[in-house]
Formats: C-alpha cells, structure tokens, sequence
C-alpha cells in the first residue's frame, strides 16, 4: 500500500511514518523544512498546490494522512494570514488530490474546535472555537467533508509521546526534563483535556486505513483530566517530585489566544468502533516510560 503522510516529522508523523514501514507500506514522508526519518523523504508546502498536485501526480497514493498543519496556538491568532493558508488552503490542495487519484484520506484535528463550555464533547456536538487555530482547523473540517470522496476526520487532544519531534518538546516530556533538573513549575487547574499517546493515535490511524473506517471520530486518549492532575500523575509514573509542581489558575499566563476550558474528548464511539482502543492515561503513561528505556 502506497502511503503518503504529511508533517511526516512531527509527533505523530513520525511514529506513524515508522509503523507503516514496519507493516512493509511504500511510505512517502512528506515535509516542508524538517526531514524526517523514516519512509521516502518528499520535501513540499501543503500551501503550494502546484507542488500538492505535481507530488500527488508522481506518487499517485493510496492512503494519505494529513497531519501537517500550524499548530501554535498564539502565533495562528498572531499570524491569521499564515494559518489560514497552511491550515485551510492547504488542507483544500490535499483533498482536492485525493479525489483526482482516489487516495483514502486521514485528516487530523483537534479538541479546539470545541468552545471548552461543556467537556466530554461526542463528534455529533456542535464545533464552536473560540481562536483562530481552532477556527482554522473547523474549516479545514469542513473541506474534507464536502470535498473529499473517501475519508475519516481523526480529532485528537494533547498529542505526546517519548521522542521530541522537529527538536520541539511535548508536554510530558517538558515536565520530566523539568523535574529531573529540581525545577519549580506552574501548571493550571481549570483546563481538561484527553491527552492522547503518539502511538496509540497512529495505531488508531493505521486501522481505520486498513477497515477504510470513515466519518469523524474521536481518538483521543479516554481519560478527562486537568492539566495539573495530569502533571501529578506524570511524576507519579517517573518516580519524580510532585512537591515540585505548584497549581495555579490560566488567567496568570498572558497567553495570545483564548485557551477552551474544557476540550475533553468522549471517546466512546472510537472505544466501540476500533479494535485498538483509546487508551486510560495511566496506561498510556507507563507505555510511555517503557519506550523511553
């Protein structure tokens, strides 16, 4: 199976890139400035349809995963221009390849898409954002459902794993990297999320290739938790100091964009859907460490 994934050198390209060289797919590992390592490495800017068709014209996938997109959440509120235009307009050139040469398409997304009033959002829950990234990634949606011929929108929420990915951190490992130099931090109390293990996503991705498993789906990790509880278990399943962590609410970070209070992702129709099920963060956790030894 020809594969082509884009943002093959991100947090989930590259666990994903990995696992379908592992299952012997032909994986093309399509990146704008950070190589990847895995798969046939194609270097172009989901923004320049010309490059989008010419690459998709010599390639002529079966199965594509959107995963590339601007995902600062300040810098899309600051640079709406930039973000539109990679995280819309590119995503319209991918589908719009995908129907001329029939390739299933996996588009990733987000919790942001969510205003955060309610928590536990179902796919059937009404999208309302409430920045610009999360506007950028609704109408991106919306592309690949009225565009697209074949596809599964796959919505994930704080994406992490054991490697950093384009030399930037995740959350998890940021705060083992903190802990372990003695560092104070500050986390907040008053935002929840389904953190999501890279690996358990791209298995997720990879099987709803394989079943051609369409629709919106959820697959986010099944654990709704806030993002200091979240940093307690952390240290808890590193065998680090949890004194160390000092709670604190969102209103004393001057963040650029406005944060959803509550993005959590019910995973439930994915639990009864997929064979590989979203994983419990304690689960997700200890599968982490074990990578990491």
């Amino acid at each position: 199976m020809k594969f082509l994934v884009t943002g093959a050198s991100g947090l989930l390209g590259t666990r994903l890139c990995e696992l379908a060289v592992q299952r012997k797919c032909e994986v093309y590992s399509a990146y704008s400035r950070h190589r990847p390592i895995q798969g046939t490495a194609v270097q172009f800017d989901v923004s320049d349809r010309a490059r989008v068709e010419s690459t998709f014209e010599k390639i002529r996938p079966e199965v594509v995963v959107h995963a590339a997109a601007l995902t600062d959440v300040d810098k899309c509120e600051l640079e709406r221009e930039v973000a539109w235009r990679i995280n819309v307009e590119g995503t319209e050139n991918i589908v719009g390849s995908c129907r001329k040469y029939g390739a299933f398409l996996v588009y990733v997304s987000t919790d942001y898409v969510f205003d955060g009033e309610k928590g536990m959002y179902e796919e059937s829950d009404v999208a309302a954002p409430i920045n610009y990234y999360g506007f950028t990634k609704l109408k991106a949606e919306e592309s690949v459902e009225s565009l697209a011929n074949n596809y599964c929108v796959a919505r994930a929420s704080v994406i992490f794993g054991s490697n950093p990915a384009m030399g930037k951190m995740n959350f998890v490992l940021w705060l083992v990297n903190k802990l372990r130099k003695k560092e104070r931090v500050e986390i907040v109390t008053d935002q929840w999320n389904s953190p999501t293990l890279n690996n358990s996503l791209a298995e997720m991705i990879l099987e709803a290739v394989e079943r051609e498993i369409t629709g919106t789906y959820h697959l986010a990790g099944a654990t709704r938790i806030d993002r200091y509880s979240f940093s307690k278990l952390i240290a808890e399943t590193f065998g680090l100091d949890a004194s160390l962590i000092t709670p604190t609410l969102s209103k004393r970070f001057s963040w650029v964009a406005r944060r959803p209070r509550d993005s959590s992702l019910n995973a439930s129709k994915a639990e009864q859907t997929f064979r590989n099920k979203p994983l419990k963060l304690e689960t997700a956790l200890l599968k982490m460490k074990e990578e990491m030894q």
